[in-house]
């Protein structure tokens, strides 16, 4: 893995954000499931997205790539190998989107994947199997090793929303395919709605239609739908630009573009958090609630430690179950560079200073979102930092260093001897 000396400098010109990665992901997966040829436009080939395109692949779609578009060719019947095996490598989007779509197909799927994969939760698939009496078979290692047979049924679930919204989306993206009518009820608050929202969206542009209460805790879904292909265009990534707006808001000089105002992404909150987090007085106390927004964390919490005041940033508990821990991973590198932060549970206080020193050796815990925030960390640094495993941006943003780069920051490979 690449380790990196970054010099502290002020960044300056404009970025054109990438895709978003998690609307590529659903809108592979639909026009995979439709009949007939779809583009998707203004796709990046992230880990995460490759993933999912070999995923699909596996279950029978064709797809090929050129210049940022996918053209993909739908699913036909009997295209798909009867024991297949897909790498989700370390995207837990695939892994849990394509479980329930598994069971469409006849024969096995295996799931095999790389990094804290193996370690992040499944119980909900694991109940709703057993509750069939369906194959789902998980070794015990350190690594994913799944193995998953159908068919699902028809009929009412239930399912806890506080684990992960993916689940939620595995099984909207699935449940139209059956042959009647579907329920799906969740049992306990669910956790990124917003997550939910694109679900919806994507699924009703490739021509599925689901209800929904008021409340979003009930879903009601129409067996033997079809999915329509269609020429789609993914917008840019809130999630990603939340680094580039997060580095202008502590002094970096840079136009943001290709983001969709009214886009219904969940790390759209990024805008109103930096709001929140760069007001208020020496003796304020913002308080923010992660809970919605976990990949945003790391670098909302570089702004706090920056600014007047204290900010509490609550209801983090899922931040311990990415990539890495990142409530722990945020908390130990800042520290290191400079900025004043306590763990209290499940929620990071934070006390602003006037500066970060730097002149630290960090660790990006080989996190796409932690190497990328302590990027950020090093403009604002008195002294150069040393990064440890870089090369973890290709999960999400394959030329982030390279964007980083072209707007001036100052990089070098550190060889640690």
């Amino acid at each position: 893995m690449t380790n990196l000396t970054l010099t502290p400098t002020t960044l300056n010109g404009t970025v054109i954000v990438p895709p978003s990665k998690s609307i590529a992901h659903r809108a592979v997966i639909c026009a995979s499931l439709a009949t007939g040829r779809s583009t998707i436009k203004n796709v990046q080939l992230s880990d995460d997205i490759l993933a999912t395109i070999e995923g699909m692949r596996s279950f029978g779609a064709i797809i090929s790539y050129d210049d940022q578009t996918l053209t993909i060719d739908g699913i036909r019947n009997g295209s798909a190998k009867e024991i297949r095996t897909i790498n989700c490598n370390e995207s837990g989007s695939t892994l849990r989107f394509l479980i329930p779509l598994a069971t469409l197909f006849t024969g096995e799927t295996h799931f095999i994947g790389q990094g804290h994969l193996g370690k992040r939760p499944l119980e909900p698939y694991q109940e709703l199997f057993e509750a069939q009496s369906l194959h789902y078979k998980q070794a015990a290692t350190e690594n994913l090793q799944l193995s998953v047979a159908g068919p699902l049924t028809s009929g009412i679930y239930e399912m806890r929303g506080d684990i992960s919204s993916q689940f939620i989306t595995g099984m909207l993206l699935t449940l139209p395919l059956l042959t009647e009518d579907s329920i799906l009820k969740i049992t306990t608050h669910l956790e990124s709605k917003g997550y939910i929202d694109l679900t919806l969206s994507v699924l009703q542009s490739f021509g599925i239609v689901i209800e929904q209460d008021e409340d979003g805790q009930e879903y009601r879904i129409k067996g033997q739908q079809a999915y329509t292909a269609r020429d789609y265009t993914v917008e840019g990534d809130y999630s990603q630009a939340a680094f580039w707006l997060s580095a202008n808001a502590l002094g970096n000089e840079l136009l943001v573009n290709g983001l969709d105002s009214d886009s219904l992404q969940g790390d759209q909150a990024i805008v109103s958090i930096l709001e929140t987090v760069n007001g208020g007085s020496n003796d304020s106390e913002r308080i923010i609630d992660g809970a919605q927004v976990p990949d945003i964390i790391p670098v909302v919490a570089l702004v706090a430690a920056l600014s007047k005041g204290k900010t509490k940033i609550i209801n983090l508990e899922r931040l311990r179950i990415k990539e890495s821990d990142r409530l722990v991973a945020t908390q130990k590198e800042l520290t290191a560079l400079g900025a004043q932060i306590e763990i209290v549970g499940d929620s990071l206080l934070i006390e602003g200073v006037s500066e970060l020193s730097g002149g630290q050796e960090v660790w990006s815990h080989k996190d796409h979102r932690m190497a990328m925030m302590l990027a950020i960390a090093s403009t604002v640094c008195q002294e150069p930092i040393h990064i440890k495993d870089t090369d973890c941006v290709k999960k999400s943003y394959p030329n982030f260093w390279e964007t980083f780069q072209q707007l001036g920051g100052k990089i070098h490979e550190w060889n640690m001897g």
